[in-house]
């Protein structure tokens, strides 16, 4: 067995980490502050963009020479070259993992199954391009001659998420003469509330589905031509200019009456919540346009290359996921809070559960063999400060540790006043709260009541990493994105799990497939479930019908 076949249980570094990680629980952040000086500058680390300060976490150097030892004994750069190369790292798909190749530059070349797979990727991408700027120039029109002014994307998962998140990041960047819609649910409710107040005759609709099968989708993108042809006197020819497919089964998106001329394919190397940069942000390009696409893959591809090259010990993706390793397994911390310091980024914290909670909530290991560790905390978040007048005070008070990634910027991007120094203040200030606190002796010295003493005390000793840009840009959300990818990646070498497959999201489909009918069946269905859905289903249908 090799060392990075080995149980990671059994791995000498983590077996020291259980022993140091008990020689330390009890040491407080003033404490290692008054010890260790000089970790302010030395525990800070710098790539494409991005500042990390990660000194307010619970370690010594010992702690980060044995988490680098774990990352070096789990064959971490044997597997980041792997990825990179094209080897087929997804094991129970037997898929490549190649997010990366979506921003790689002209003129490189990554090889999968012996085709070079750049040139691929950029011909979808200079496709994107033209189509972009013909909406965004007026030059496509709808079929009544209307130039079209509102793009609805429907998608679901990494369909939605990524597309949604980066609008709402870019907005300051948007062509606001186009209004952008999203629709993923299959509630009705969200395709009703999305479509109310737009013109059919000036409506796009943008169907993200690699199979053009997946069941909110094609429900939604079923419904949206309906909606669309009522709107423009039922002529069967409107839906080509009405509709574009982000797909690679051209028979569906032809029976669908799309043209394929106007179907932007992708690969199976790309995992859905991966797939943002691919034609799956086409709703992206448009709203910001092809310049500020490729500047945002370029702060994707920047990340990329300092993965892949910077040593473990300066590397941002690297440290994140040590740290996140440091507290889930060996101080049972649960959850991961994404505290982002930017209204643009209110959407991020859950882009980044799908991220991580589908790559990493896994308990089979890629031998086969149930995990004896914890793996994925559960991400969560809000944009500050709203946070602050609601979750943080289970943060700084509460019985549990959670680790916060606080992200600000020097810079804002609609500076108003003393708003920005206000907001970046708090990013300050949350973060030394969290890691210092307040000693009963400092809240005496207020001349507080004895009584009322413990209940004013801050415990601290709660880490957190504060992540810093000069301003938000295409380019700076293109590496931030990289770098929560890398994250992700790495956590997962460790935990020696499959990050990109996601067989958990396929059971509950597969029961709904066979529950819709007895939903919808005239007759009363015989029913062949456990007794609790029998009921379920027979009160449903008894008072959908009242």
């Amino acid at each position: 067995m090799t060392t990075a076949q080995k149980s990671l249980t059994d791995r000498a570094a983590w077996k020291a980490l259980e022993t140091h990680s008990k020689a330390i629980r009890n040491l407080h952040l003033r404490q290692i502050f008054v010890d260790d000086p000089g970790r302010d500058e030395r525990l800070t680390a710098e790539a494409s963009g991005l500042f990390l300060d990660y000194s307010k976490n619970r370690v010594t150097n010992e702690t980060l020479s044995l988490l680098l030892k774990l990352a070096e004994e789990s064959g971490l750069r044997e597997r980041i070259d792997a990825m990179f190369r094209g080897d087929k790292i997804n094991i129970t798909e037997n898929r490549a993992v190649l997010h990366v190749a979506l921003r790689t530059p002209k003129g490189k070349s990554i090889v999968v199954d012996g085709k070079d797979v750049v040139p691929d990727v950029h011909e979808v991408l200079d496709r994107m391009a033209e189509f972009s700027n013909k909406i965004r120039s007026g030059a496509w029109t709808g079929h009544t001659g209307k130039r079209i002014r509102n793009i609805v994307n429907i998608g679901i998962g990494g369909s939605d998420l990524g597309p949604v998140m980066a609008y709402e990041a870019l907005r300051h960047y948007s062509d606001r003469n186009l209004t952008f819609r999203f629709v993923s649910n299959v509630d009705g409710t969200d395709f009703a509330e999305a479509t109310r107040d737009l013109d059919p005759a000036e409506t796009l609709f943008i169907v993200s589905s690699k199979t053009f099968t997946t069941l909110e989708t094609m429900t939604n993108a079923q419904t949206a031509r309906a909606w669309s042809l009522k709107g423009l006197g039922g002529d069967e020819k409107a839906v080509a200019r009405h509709f574009v497919a982000v797909s690679t089964n051209a028979k569906e998106v032809t029976k669908f009456g799309i043209d394929t001329a106007n179907m932007f394919g992708f690969w199976d190397w790309v995992g859905g919540r991966y797939s943002m940069d691919s034609a799956i942000g086409l709703s992206t390009m448009i709203a910001v346009g092809p310049e500020g696409f490729r500047a945002m893959l370029d702060g994707f591809h920047q990340m990329d290359e300092h993965f892949r090259a910077t040593p473990f010990e300066r590397n941002l993706p690297v440290l994140m996921a040590l740290l996140t390793i440091w507290y889930t397994d060996f101080f049972g911390s649960e959850t991961v809070a994404i505290l982002p310091y930017d209204q643009y980024l209110k959407r991020f914290p859950a882009y980044l559960q799908q991220l991580t909670m589908e790559s990493n909530g896994k308990s089979i290991r890629l031998d086969g063999q149930r995990v004896n560790y914890d793996t994925s905390p559960v991400y969560w978040g809000e944009p500050g400060t709203n946070g602050q007048h609601s979750f943080y005070q289970l943060i700084h008070q509460g019985t549990r540790l959670i680790p916060c990634d606080l992200i600000g910027f020097c810079q804002s991007l609609n500076p108003l006043g003393d708003h920005h120094d206000y907001l970046m203040s708090n990013v300050f200030a949350q973060a030394e709260a969290l890691a210092f606190g307040k000693t009963a002796e400092q809240v005496k010295a207020e001349g507080t009541a004895d009584w009322l003493v413990p209940h004013r005390t801050f415990e601290g000793n709660r880490p957190s990493n504060t992540i810093l840009a000069d301003r938000l840009t295409p380019q700076v959300l293109g590496t931030l994105i990289a770098l929560y990818e890398h994250n992700v990646f790495t956590q997962g070498v460790i935990w020696g799990i499959d990050s990109f497959d996601q067989w958990g999201v396929e059971l509950g489909k597969v029961l709904a497939q066979r529950i819709i009918p007895e939903l919808k069946a005239s007759g009363e269905p015989e029913l062949h479930h456990d007794g609790s859905t029998n009921a379920l289903i027979r009160r449903y249908r008894q008072h959908k019908a009242k």
